[in-house]
């Protein structure tokens, strides 16, 4: 089995920082590519940053230069650096990974977290 479990959302005033972590559990092989996503009530879930397994990223218009997203290939985590926050950044984080693959060379496909809330105010 393998899980996503995000962790570090919280209340932060508009012009603060929060870092999210996400952890992937299991007897992990390899995973590629990690993004988190987010969704503001009432809207889609948006892709906010991607981080392939080699390190290259790309980010969302909305969030280049404040945002960045990393990696921790050896312990299977993934982080989002939060700067300049604003309201318009509230909501649910989830972190995902297109496919997680085990030591027992099990695949999984479209793994997602529990997401985090992130709330801003002004």
């Amino acid at each position: 089995q393998v899980q996503l479990v995000e962790s570090g959302g919280g209340l932060v005033q508009a012009g603060g920082s929060l870092r999210l972590s996400c952890a992937a559990s299991g007897t992990i092989f390899s995973i590629n590519a990690m993004d988190w996503y987010r969704q503001a009530p009432g809207n889609e879930r948006e892709l906010v940053a991607t981080i392939t397994s080699g390190g290259t990223t790309n980010y969302a218009d909305s969030v280049k230069g404040r945002f960045t997203i990393s990696r921790d290939n050896a312990n299977n985590t993934v982080y989002l650096q939060m700067n300049s926050l604003n309201p318009g950044d509230t909501a649910v984080y989830y972190c995902h990974s297109p496919r997680v693959i085990t030591t027992g060379r099990t695949r999984y496909f479209e793994v997602w977290g529990q997401g985090t809330l992130v709330t801003v105010s002004s």
